[in-house]
């Protein structure tokens, strides 16, 4: 069985009944890898379909909304936002500022800056439920694919909340 959307054109399943689709999409001067993923084609409705195209569309809107979010996370001395960065700013020391793209002298806005939107998944199956319908996977480094921040929207596109991949 297949499924036809306008965006995403047709969409096959595998042998298992899953259905899997990617692309690469351009934000600013860097590429990010967007997939869009479900175990079962018949838990996607095209109302799920219609929604992961809008985020994918409208990704630097997406992108700012989860920075947003991250800098409101700083308040939060025990955020797993506050715990990365000084993990990086460990890591890196007195090299940090070879990796940020602006220096403000707020080191932990200027690395939330500087992180880079390494890719977006969407769970098509999680639409209108409590479980992150898409997972934003920010990183300083992106070949660290250890080391990185991971924003989790809702179908409606509310930031769901912000963790670590540890």
């Amino acid at each position: 069985m297949a499924i036809e959307h306008d965006y995403f054109g047709l969409l096959e399943s595998g042998p298992d009944g899953s259905i899997f689709w990617s692309e690469s999409v351009d934000l600013g001067d860097q590429s990010v890898t967007v997939d869009l993923t479900a175990p079962d084609q018949d838990d996607v409705s095209a109302a799920a379909l219609d929604v992961a195209a809008a985020m994918i569309s409208s990704i630097e809107d997406i992108d700012m909304q989860a920075r947003n979010a991250m800098v409101d996370e700083l308040d939060d001395r025990t955020s797993e936002v506050i715990e990365y960065i000084l993990q990086q700013q460990e890591q890196l020391g007195e090299g940090i500022e070879d990796v940020l793209v602006d220096i403000s002298g707020d080191v932990h806005v200027d690395i939330i800056r500087s992180l880079q939107l390494v890719s977006m998944t969407i769970l098509a199956d999680e639409h209108g439920g409590s479980d992150p319908f898409a997972v934003l996977e920010y990183a300083l480094d992106p070949d660290a694919t250890d080391e990185v921040l991971l924003v989790n929207l809702t179908s409606d596109g509310a930031v769901q909340s912000v963790t670590s991949a540890d």
